[in-house]
C-alpha cells in the first residue's frame, strides 16, 4: 500500500525534524519546506495528500501560501501557529486552511487531527496506522471493515459513533475535550452545539454495556471532557 505524502512547512528545523520523525514512525513519507516559496514550488511538481503549515514564516507567511495554494488545489491544510487568539484563527479558516492547531500540542491530537482531514477528504482507505485492528481486551475495533466486536460477537454503531469510538480509542486515556472531539468529527467550522457529543457518549455506553462488555472504557473527567480507558491502564 503506498505510503501518504504530508509536506511540512516550517522554517524551525527542530520543529520540521520533530514532525518529520514522528509522522514517519506513524507509516507516511514527509517531505520538508523551510519557507513558503520553497513550499509553493514543491507543491507545483508534487501532488501531496496533506499539508502542515506553519503560519510565522521569513518570507511568505502561511496564510499567503494557504491562499496561492487553494487558487489550484483543494489538498487538505492544517496550519500551526503559536498564536492562539480567535482572530488569527479565522484568518487561517478565512485564506482556505481546513484546520489550525495552536504550539505546542501534542503528537496524537495532530495525529488525530490529520486523520479527520484525511477522512472528510475521501482519503482514509489509505492509511496505514489507522487501518491497524484494535484489540483491547475483551473490545475489538477494526478501523478498516468499520466493525466492533465485543466478546467476539457484533456491535452495531452508527457510522459517527463509530468514528467517535474510534479516536478515542486510538488516543487512549488522553483526555479530549468535547470542542476538540467536535473539531475532529465535523471539522472546525461545524456551528452545532458540543453537546452533541454527549449524546454520542451516551450511546456508545449503552451499546458497549448491551453488547456485554465487563467494563465501560469511556471515562467521563469531569470538568474537561472524556477519555479511553480499559483494564490494565497505568493512571
Amino acid at each position: 500500500m503506498p505510503k501518504l505524502q504530508v509536506l511540512i512547512v516550517d522554517d524551525e528545523w527542530n520543529m520540521r525534524n520533530l514532525l518529520r520523525i514522528y509522522l514517519t514512525k506513524e507509516g507516511f513519507a514527509a517531505a520538508e519546506a523551510s519557507t513558503g516559496r520553497e513550499a509553493l514550488n514543491m507543491i507545483s511538481q508534487h501532488a501531496y495528500d496533506v499539508i502542515i503549515l506553519d503560519v510565522m514564516m521569513p518570507d511568505m507567511d502561511g496564510w499567503q501560501v494557504c491562499r496561492t495554494v487553494r487558487e489550484t488545489s483543494q489538498v487538505p491544510i492544517l496550519m500551526l501557529t503559536a498564536r492562539s487568539e480567535t482572530r488569527d484563527k479565522v484568518h487561517g479558516l478565512g485564506a482556505g486552511a481546513d484546520d489550525y492547531l495552536t504550539k505546542p500540542f501534542e503528537p496524537e491530537e495532530l495525529l488525530a487531527r490529520i486523520y479527520a482531514l484525511l477522512r472528510r477528504s475521501g482519503m482514509a482507505s489509505s492509511l496505514k496506522k489507522s487501518d491497524e485492528i484494535l484489540n483491547l481486551s475483551e473490545l475489538r475495533i477494526d478501523p478498516e471493515a468499520r466493525e466492533v466486536r465485543v466478546m467476539d460477537q457484533p456491535a452495531d454503531f452508527t457510522p459517527k459513533e463509530f468514528d467517535l469510538l474510534v479516536m478515542l480509542a486510538r488516543g487512549r486515556q488522553r483526555v479530549y475535550t468535547r470542542e476538540e472531539l467536535v473539531e475532529l468529527l465535523w471539522g472546525v467550522n461545524y456551528e452545532g452545539e458540543t453537546r452533541v457529543i454527549d449524546t454520542h457518549i451516551k450511546n456508545i455506553r449503552e451499546k458497549l454495556q448491551k453488547a456485554g462488555l465487563p467494563y465501560q472504557p469511556v471515562q467521563t473527567v469531569w470538568g474537561l471532557g472524556y477519555k479511553f480507558q480499559v483494564p490494565g491502564d497505568v493512571e
